[in-house]
C-alpha cells in the first residue's frame, strides 16, 4: 500500500470512527460525514488521474454535488432541530416523540 492510499484510507477510517464513537452532537456527526465524503472524493480524484481516462473524470464531481447536496440537508436538520429542541445533543433527541 502506497503512502497516498494508506492517508486516504487513514483518513476515511478516522472519520468513521469518529462518527461510531463520538455522538453527543449533531454537528460532531455531520462534520465526521463530511470528512468521509472528502476523502472519498480525493481518492476517487486521484484513482481516475492516474488511469487516464476520460470516461471516470466525472465520477469524482458526482460525488462532490451528492456531497453538497447531504451537507445542506444535514444543516437543515441541525437549524431545524436546534430551533425545535434548543440545542443540537443527539441525546436529548427522541424519535417516538412529535
Amino acid at each position: 500500500m502506497t503512502p497516498i492510499h494508506f492517508a486516504f484510507s487513514s483518513t476515511f477510517m478516522l472519520g468513521l470512527t469518529g462518527l461510531a464513537f463520538h455522538r453527543t452532537h449533531l454537528l460532531s456527526a455531520l462534520l465526521c460525514l463530511e470528512a468521509m465524503m472528502l476523502s472519498l472524493f480525493i481518492a476517487l480524484s486521484i484513482w481516475a488521474l492516474q488511469l487516464g481516462s476520460s470516461n471516470f473524470s466525472t465520477s469524482p464531481m458526482l460525488l462532490l454535488a451528492f456531497s453538497a447536496c447531504e451537507a445542506s440537508a444535514g444543516l437543515a436538520l441541525l437549524v431545524a432541530t436546534s430551533r425545535t429542541h434548543g440545542g443540537d445533543r443527539l441525546q436529548g433527541l427522541n424519535l417516538l416523540q412529535c
